[in-house]
């Protein structure tokens, strides 16, 4: 027993990585260093797009929250390579994956009234980064198998490790973390500092606790379903905001903020119109969800997930060149948008079209690397263009990942048993 007990500490002890905190400045053990929490968080950012329906395809909307992300970070003792994604969802909420990418939803922007509100939704986030909370989680729910996780994930392309196989639920995990009373408070406390200390008026947090409240006598937005907001948490951030000079010039507000709220405004019947074209299709009510999809793109062409659905709904109507080319222009809006970037290389599959849809499929997996069908017909394009090897690869891939129900699963054995000579 006292070997054992030898080993295992050993093994903990080579498991673990020397770092700084950067809050503290102290000298601290972890399993999960800063290099590997990033590579996580960068892994699940396609996930996290695809999951909020795409990012807003404006380029100076991106910049906008670029800018304003960028500008708060530079005051976070985390010096990370920080991210910010504004996505289309109408949720009104904001989140942030391990290693420093942040998303705000178009939904959260469309509720504020100021730029300082969104610069204190936007600090807490950052917050809970430099806490390390999400790289703690991972720490607490996978422990020392943490190291063997991490080696599957970029190990995929050529195994089959555990994490891939959980790649979903790690994912829709770490998107929708419920942070403890510790946690936001902790988060509370140090995104006051960033917000106060990257120019912004402090006290635009509390006026977003305040919408947000008022909001939640209708329907509780999703920030608090992950952030919960007792009472005694007001009064403290009220507390924390007490201890700052508030006599110094702050911004308050920005005429950009209110230039980026009036293109989202602008915009919003399209995205409305999509919400209810999902709830139409979920009925099975295609042909509605058609015609709300085309109102839709009239008023927003650039709509991607209006563009996403319209081609889905194509495609599953044997409609192969126009769900494709519809695919093909929501992929070049986002190209991080998993769903169009697997219905383009499906509907070029259709079509006969074997290299442009493993173009599309191929990039389809590196965003997600979970999802069997890709691997079917990948497999299929290859073993049309002569690539045994790479169509056996990617049959048993998908014949591992399958939940046995996508209805390809014999035709993937009979493919591969023939291509193997069994």
């Amino acid at each position: 027993m006292r070997k054992l007990l030898l080993l295992l500490f050993a093994f903990v002890l080579v498991s673990c990585s020397k770092t700084y905190d950067p809050l503290s400045g102290k000298e601290v053990f972890t399993l999960l260093p800063t290099s590997e929490e990033i590579k996580i968080g960068q892994m699940y950012v396609p996930l996290a797009v695809d999951e909020n329906d795409g990012r807003y395809p404006d380029k100076e909307v991106q910049q906008y929250i670029k800018n304003l992300g960028e500008k708060i970070a530079r005051h976070t003792p985390r010096k990370l390579n920080y991210q910010f994604y504004l996505v289309n969802t109408q949720a009104v909420n904001a989140f942030a994956l391990p290693g420093g990418f942040i998303f705000v939803n178009r939904g959260l922007i469309l509720t504020l009234d100021k730029e300082d509100e969104l610069a204190g939704v936007i600090a807490h986030e950052l917050a809970h980064v430099n806490a390390r909370h999400h790289a703690r989680f991972l720490e607490k729910v996978y422990g020392m198998n943490i190291l063997l996780s991490i080696a599957g994930i970029f190990a995929y392309q050529s195994k089959y490790g555990d994490i891939l196989m959980n790649f979903g639920k790690i994912g829709a995990q770490l998107i929708s973390l419920k942070w403890s009373r510790d946690q936001e408070k902790e988060a509370d406390r140090l995104g006051v500092r960033f917000a106060y200390d990257a120019g912004y008026d402090p006290r635009g947090l509390l006026d977003t606790f305040k919408i947000f409240k008022k909001l939640g006598k209708v329907k509780q937005p999703e920030w608090l379903l992950t952030h919960p907001l007792p009472d005694t948490r007001i009064k403290e951030v009220k507390q924390l905001i007490k201890q700052l000079d508030l006599s110094k010039k702050l911004i308050k507000d920005s005429p950009q903020f209110h230039r980026i709220k009036a293109k989202l405004e602008k915009t919003k019947p399209s995205f409305d119109l999509y919400y209810k074209a999902k709830e139409k299709v979920a009925k099975d009510k295609k042909l509605a969800a058609l015609e709300l999809l085309d109102k839709s793109l009239e008023i927003y062409p650039e709509n991607n997930a209006s563009l996403t659905l319209k081609a889905f709904i194509l495609l599953s109507e044997d409609k192969f060149e126009e769900g494709t080319q519809l695919a093909v222009k929501a992929a070049s809006l986002d190209d991080m948008y998993f769903k169009p970037h697997f219905f383009a290389g499906y509907g070029y599959f259709k079509l006969k079209k074997y290299s442009k849809s493993v173009k599309f499929l191929e990039r389809a997996k590196d965003l997600i690397p979970n999802f069997p069908d890709v691997y079917y017909f990948l497999g299929r394009d290859y073993e049309e263009l002569g690539k045994v090897q790479k169509a056996v690869e990617n049959y048993q891939k998908a014949l591992k990942l399958t939940d046995g129900k996508r209805g390809w699963e014999k035709d993937a054995k009979k493919r591969l048993s023939r291509l193997l000579g069994y």
